[in-house]
């Protein structure tokens, strides 16, 4: 007897570590495609994903070039954190170098609203060169992976909240971590605010469709915010939510 050929599916691949990523991901496994997730390992317990997990990095460029050739990647999703300036530049030019079509899905930025006093920082070295300026007792929600670039900060006391402590030698001379690990509702956010008598808050342009506790909290409290935009957008097709990302898919594979 003959066997049937195996059917071979199309493959795609996420760049992952956001939401956006994860309901992709289970919008896809509806479909028959093969789809791999990339997390960066930073996250230790992730939540469960549909598919297949690629854990760590890909070892730039070069690295990840190879990924889509041995994989036979058809499709890239580039769903990672706004401010993952690397992978995404990787991503665009390991996806030129093989001629696969990439996607940008993005959440949307975040817009200031009325009553809200925000102050501009085009990066982290930036807004840590206006902090001294700017507050004594800043709320500084960056993420420990980029809580380095305050480090020489002086003049100020410094509360930085974050999931997992940073070492010891990437810490501001006067500095208390908060660790604690999110969501935090607005009753909580504003108890922090005049607990440590926060007079600045400090956060990126992360976005998304919900209501952000921290910024709604500064804006009860008439804080202004430091906030640090997102890099300069890279070129080609983006997509801002998981549907719309679908709807790209479908189209490239004739579904």
């Amino acid at each position: 007897m003959v066997n049937p050929p195996m059917i071979k599916h199309p493959a795609i691949l996420i760049l992952g570590g956001t939401g956006e990523a994860r309901d992709l991901a289970a919008k896809l496994s509806e479909l028959p495609v093969r789809v791999i997730t990339s997390l960066a390992g930073r996250t230790r317990k992730p939540a469960d994903i549909p598919g297949e997990i690629h854990a760590g990095g890909f070892g730039g460029v070069a690295g990840l070039s190879r990924f889509l050739a041995v994989e036979d990647i058809n499709l890239v999703v580039d769903a990672t954190h706004p401010f993952a300036e690397k992978i995404s530049r990787n991503a665009m030019l390991a996806c030129a170098e093989w001629q696969v079509a990439r996607l940008r899905l993005e959440r949307p930025a975040w817009q200031p609203q009325p009553g809200d006093h925000w102050l501009h920082a085009a990066s982290l070295e930036e807004a840590a060169r206006l902090l001294p300026s700017l507050c004594k007792r800043p709320l500084i929600t960056v993420g420990s992976n980029d809580f380095h670039f305050f480090r020489d900060v002086q003049g100020v006391e410094i509360f930085a909240r974050m999931i997992e402590e940073p070492p010891f030698a990437e810490r501001p001379p006067k500095c208390q971590l908060i660790l604690e690990r999110g969501p935090f509702d607005h009753t909580h956010e504003m108890a922090l605010f005049s607990r440590h008598r926060i007079d600045l808050l400090v956060t990126k342009n992360s976005g998304g469709s919900m209501i952000d506790a921290k910024l709604d909290a500064a804006r009860e409290r008439g804080l202004p915010v430091l906030m640090i935009d997102r890099p300069v957008a890279l070129p080609g097709p983006c997509a801002t939510t998981a549907t719309e990302a679908l709807d790209w898919l479908k189209t490239k594979l004739d579904f």
